[in-house]
């Protein structure tokens, strides 16, 4: 069943505030159903990458950190922005290896999914890593404090369809993880 294409139109476009770690403009755009313009804002900001890291002994790591957004805490997949000029393949094996002290030298691309189409222009690369060992010291940022978890395989893919895990990229990157092994079978 095709999909009719509308055309949203953007009218015009000015620079929003400044966020630390993003920046923010807002687009005037008009809706083709109306005609109506509406002013939407749009959060800028570089990709970022998140890691399936398995061990050998077949055990998922994920990370439990404080979320400022809900004040509370989740329990995730390592990861975090790629640096502007960076591939995103590096950003990756850095981000394990600072947030878990693990490394890799298997990697596999799981593919990509906006971050948050609503309101944000930036995807999120998920990356499979297996045979994943420490070799390293944490190297945290300053307002990180993570817990390092391992969960065997099986476990998680039951947390997952329990819904345990409450971040959208984790829960998105385990989806087609458990798929992609599932179709290696």
């Amino acid at each position: 069943m095709p999909i009719a294409k509308k055309e949203w139109k953007c009218v015009r476009t000015e620079p929003g505030p400044d966020l630390k770690l993003f920046t923010t403009r807002f687009d005037y755009m008009k809706n083709p159903r109306n005609d109506q313009t509406d002013k939407m804002i749009i959060i800028e900001s570089e990709d970022s990458a998140n890691v399936i890291a398995l061990t050998p002994e077949k055990q998922i790591l994920f990370v439990r950190q404080f979320r400022f957004g809900i004040r509370d805490f989740t329990v995730e997949l390592p990861g975090g922005l790629v640096e502007s000029g960076e591939e995103q393949a590096i950003a990756v094996q850095r981000e394990l290896e600072e947030e878990t002290g693990y490394t890799s030298q298997k990697w596999h691309p799981l593919g990509k999914i906006p971050s948050n189409p609503v309101f944000m222009n930036s995807f999120i690369h998920h990356w499979v890593a297996t045979e994943a060992i420490k070799t390293s010291e944490v190297q945290w940022d300053e307002s990180e404090d993570i817990e390092l978890l391992l969960i065997p395989l099986e476990e998680a893919r039951e947390r997952l369809y329990q819904g345990f895990f409450q971040h959208p990229h984790t829960s998105n990157a385990l989806i087609l993880f458990f798929k992609w092994l599932d179709d290696l079978k």
